[in-house]
């Protein structure tokens, strides 16, 4: 509670772009607990404990403010895939690499809920800039799946044709369990939910 009254009280006395980081701090906390539809620029401003002309003397409207959030946030997103995936594909199985990314990747996600939450939450209600901005970070997943499924699977039939719809299926697996983690809540483990993956796709790496 104290370091939020400072905050507060520095946003007061800062300049638009100083006061920017704060309130960008503050819309965190107000849509990660309310989604979209449940935020606007007068609750963002009590948040941050400013007026409402002056959260819209950094951002022109809710739009905007959600994806100079989304921009900030999705930053997790791209460090937690490139550190999940297997440093080198062609050694080990498809399906350790399962295990082990997907529980680094699930771990990662667990210790930065509210940045998860307004990915998750970006989807259903906001401007189609906002969506857009979301489903660029999701194929950014789909694309590093499939080419790490490229280099753990070098004898695939057909790649073009079999690893995009493997790769996708891996993606919506790995968003359900990052949702149930930081969404719906549920008592299993990253490690869990990673093994329980990895067990549905184990026979498609064999026969692809």
């Amino acid at each position: 509670m104290v370091e939020d009254a400072e905050r507060r009280r520095r946003a007061r006395h800062l300049g638009p772009e100083r006061r920017r980081p704060l309130i960008l701090d503050a819309a965190l906390e107000v849509f990660s607990a309310n989604g979209f539809a449940g935020t606007t620029m007068q609750s963002v401003a009590d948040a941050a404990g400013v007026t409402k002309p002056v959260v819209y003397d950094s951002f022109a409207n809710r739009d905007e403010l959600l994806l100079a959030l989304l921009a900030r946030e999705e930053q997790h997103l791209v460090i937690s895939i490139v550190a999940a995936l297997p440093a080198d594909p062609s050694i080990g199985t498809p399906e350790e690499h399962v295990v082990e990314g997907l529980t680094a990747f699930l771990t990662a996600v667990s210790k930065q809920p509210q940045s998860w939450r307004i990915v998750f939450g970006a989807q259903y209600g906001a401007a189609p800039a906002v969506a857009e901005r979301v489903r660029a970070a999701r194929a950014f997943l789909v694309e590093s799946l499939r080419l790490t499924l490229l280099k753990s699977l070098p004898g695939v039939t057909d790649p073009d044709a079999n690893l995009p719809v493997l790769a996708e299926m891996l993606a919506a697996m790995t968003e359900a369990c990052a949702r149930m983690l930081v969404v719906d809540g549920t008592d299993r483990t990253p490690a869990e939910l990673a093994t329980t993956v990895s067990q549905i796709v184990g026979g498609g790496f064999n026969k692809v």
